[in-house]
């Protein structure tokens, strides 16, 4: 299994939103060896919430060699071209490191913003799949669909390489069917499965790929938002999930307790390597408080104890 950080983009309380911050977060990921930094993607939320392609772009040159991640972008909120624009000239000043996973997004907040109906959203965002791909290779036929058109329109510079597009899900079998036909990869939802779901899911998305003649075996899989904090605290594991996650994320209390890891290294690990026997090949934690702390925490007390 590989691992990931979110870049901590949402406030759970006292998030100092500076450039010190995220660059020391970065630095601190590269250096422990994560494969990868990501962000997420809101333009309205109910707490504050950084602009995730422009701190993704602020931390560049301090990502070493890692993946640099979206988890997800909403192309359709964004717009196909913008966002294109934005995220091939990422690509290109990262030397060719960018991964996208792209998704609808759950929010009428983001969509009512930009003067989209929240009802045409999957619509939009399977023609917004397409549009990005024609958008990232210059020499392919442009594409032409009921609300986007790449027809006459070049970005250049191109970035390095069309990067990877992946699709999210969360796992149901319109969303795996959707990811087997357009994606390149899947990203599923830490806080929306366990590890008997995404099993069942995974098996479900296997056969998705073989009628769309894929290969099950070599397809790519990540969990992302596996929001945690490391303690063997008992009193700080409760007053965090009290104060800074319940306030905040918008499940049951009960939920959020079974998929959380808040609290000792051992359950955290045991939880990740119940998703590695699940077929879960990567995972982007995102500690909630305290967070470069919390990933030399992850690297050192949890992954060691991690079964793959």
């Amino acid at each position: 299994m590989r691992f990931g950080a979110h870049l901590p983009l949402m406030d759970f309380g006292g998030n100092p939103y500076s450039l010190d911050h995220l660059l020391a977060y970065t630095t601190t990921a590269a250096e422990l060896g994560f494969g990868a930094i990501a962000v997420n993607d809101h333009l309205i939320f109910a707490v504050p919430w950084l602009d995730g392609p422009v701190a993704l772009a602020a931390v560049t040159a301090c990502s070493g060699t890692m993946t640099l991640a979206t988890t997800v972008a909403l192309s359709v909120v964004r717009g196909p071209v913008p966002l294109a624009k934005t995220l091939g000239a990422i690509d290109r000043l990262s030397g060719g490191r960018l991964r996208v996973a792209v998704g609808p997004g759950s929010s009428p907040d983001d969509y009512a913003a930009v003067g989209i109906p929240f009802a045409e959203r999957w619509a939009r965002f399977d023609e917004t799949v397409g549009a990005l791909r024609a958008l990232w290779r210059p020499a392919a036929p442009p594409f032409t669909g009921r609300y986007y058109s790449t027809e006459g329109v070049a970005l250049s510079p191109a970035p390095v390489q069309p990067p990877p597009i992946w699709i999210a899900s969360w796992g149901s079998d319109a969303g795996l069917r959707r990811v087997a036909r357009l994606g390149d990869g899947w990203l599923a939802s830490a806080y929306n499965t366990t590890p008997d779901l995404f099993a069942r899911a995974h098996g479900d998305l296997r056969g998705h790929l073989v009628a769309a003649g894929k290969d099950a075996d070599a397809f790519p899989n990540a969990l992302a938002t596996m929001w945690c904090y490391i303690t063997d605290d008992r009193g700080e594991a409760e007053r965090v999930l009290r104060e800074r996650v319940l306030p905040t994320v918008h499940r049951p209390e009960e939920t959020l307790r079974e998929r959380l890891p808040i609290g000792p290294p051992e359950p955290f690990a045991e939880k990740l390597t119940a998703f590695a026997a699940a077929g879960v090949k990567e995972v982007f934690v995102w500690p909630v408080a305290d967070e470069v702390e919390q990933l030399r925490r992850f690297w050192n007390d949890v992954r060691p104890l991690v079964g793959h």
